[in-house]
């Protein structure tokens, strides 16, 4: 299996992860313009973690976004259906707790953690919902939710750009730097398919969050959710 198709069964998706792993962390910031750092950084600001508290990091990969989190002082702890980007990552990040599990049924007891989030990986998973209220489950009340994830463009001129490099220039690039091509085609297609700004709150609120909000990154190629467990 080369290319996850847009139903998104976990065995698919995990593979195609296996297959971009080796390379995953350089396609991407070669891909984003090197703009994934300030992505990750935003979304450490926006959990507005304490020395001394739980977040969990799900759809982690590699853990490059765990060990940003880390950075708040926080005890960070990555999770991930892929194996093989768990291996990449315990090879770079030996320190970084990195551990299998899908984001629809979390290894972990109702309410572990203080805050909990999920980077450009909630669009992977086959029950949107589900995956909300599984995050719930494992947050205290009153802990919060990150969401960062690809997103809609909101002046109509940068989108058009934006949605032609998607389609034409990404799946050129990846040739170039990837060790799966065919995965970045499906990053592709499924971010245009992906609810905006809007759509996606409204899912988040019903999923049993609070208080959802949301801000954009780079004119809205990603945006931001915040939640409150309630």
């Amino acid at each position: 299996m080369t290319r996850a198709n847009l139903d998104k069964q976990p065995h698919e998706v995990a593979e195609m992860f296996d297959g971009v792993a080796e390379r995953y962390d350089l396609t991407n910031t070669v891909l984003s313009f090197g703009q994934d750092r300030g992505w990750r950084k935003a979304t450490r600001a926006a959990l507005d973690l304490a020395p001394g508290e739980k977040v969990l990091d799900v759809g982690a990969g590699t853990g490059v976004s765990t060990e940003e989190l880390e950075r708040s002082g926080a005890y960070a702890v990555g999770a991930d259906l892929s194996v093989g980007m768990l291996r990449a990552g315990r090879h770079t990040r030996p320190t970084v707790p990195l551990l299998a599990g899908d984001a629809l049924a979390l290894p972990f007891p109702d309410a572990t953690f203080d805050a909990v989030t999920i980077s450009f990986a909630l669009r992977n998973v086959v029950d949107t919902r589900g995956a909300l209220r599984e995050l719930a489950r494992v947050t205290r009340p009153g802990g919060r939710l990150v969401v960062c994830e690809f997103s809609h463009p909101t002046n109509f001129t940068f989108r058009t750009i934006y949605l032609s490099y998607l389609m034409r220039s990404l799946p050129a690039v990846a040739r170039r730097v990837s060790s799966n091509p065919d995965a970045y085609v499906y990053l592709a297609e499924s971010i245009q398919m992906w609810p905006n700004q809007r759509d996606l709150a409204t899912r988040i609120q019903d999923a049993g969050w609070g208080r959802v909000g949301w801000r954009n990154l780079s004119g809205g190629i990603v945006a931001l959710h915040r939640a409150t467990r309630e």
